[in-house]
């Protein structure tokens, strides 16, 4: 929550981690306690999942309107993962913002790092681990939505992912997941408070150091 009774600019807080390390779980935690953020939806060309909902999991769309929406600059950032490409699209991540609202980002460290490039100081970019290698083929294995040949892919994709951990303001792993997920919340408070997002604080100062007239 920002200072009581002022404005504040919006957070855009991105969740990144390996296949399988919990960031979408811990993003629908996120989601369902505070109501003060709304997740970004992302533009996909991947086929849609059973269960999955045109957007509300994602906006599904064929390759060439993708390519379109790169060369209009309808895309905040995008990037190929697992031979689909994925994107942030840019007019209701600008239009939340604007508004004080903060965004939920559950991208990978590709996306992350071009978000970073084009709104700098407004990213908050956390990076989240799994207690161990095996751990994490094991939670994979769990989910039951793939088959083996698509968990040794990501797998294989895990090393990669994991090197760019220090690309990213705080670092957590994930043992246990109500326990991450308390410090990521603790992490959204605090970034909430900083004094640049602030921007009714300047007026609230001034109003305090004013002197009283008799």
């Amino acid at each position: 929550m920002p200072l009581p009774g002022l404005d504040r600019r919006g957070v855009l807080f991105v969740l990144s981690s390996p296949s399988g390390a919990g960031k979408s779980t811990i993003a629908r935690m996120l989601l369902a306690a505070d109501k003060d953020i709304d997740l970004s939806v992302s533009v996909t060309t991947r086929p849609m999942r059973p269960g999955e909902v045109d957007g509300r999991d994602y906006h599904f769309v064929d390759v060439p309107t993708f390519k379109d929406m790169v060369g209009d600059g309808e895309l905040m950032e995008w990037a190929h993962v697992f031979d689909h490409r994925y994107g942030t699209p840019r007019a209701p991540v600008e239009a939340m913002l604007a508004a004080g609202r903060d965004v939920l980002f559950d991208i990978d460290w590709q996306g992350a790092q071009q978000l970073y490039q084009q709104a700098g100081g407004d990213v908050v970019r956390v990076f989240i681990l799994p207690p161990s290698v095996h751990e994490l083929e094991r939670r994979l294995l769990s989910r039951g939505t793939d088959d083996k040949n698509v968990v040794e892919g990501r797998m294989a994709r895990a090393n990669s992912e994991i090197s760019h951990w220090d690309g990213y303001d705080y670092v957590l792993i994930n043992d246990d997941v109500e326990s991450c997920f308390a410090q990521v919340c603790h992490i959204l408070i605090a970034e909430r408070l900083r004094r640049s997002r602030q921007t009714g604080l300047i007026g609230f100062v001034r109003k305090l150091m004013t002197p009283k007239t008799a």
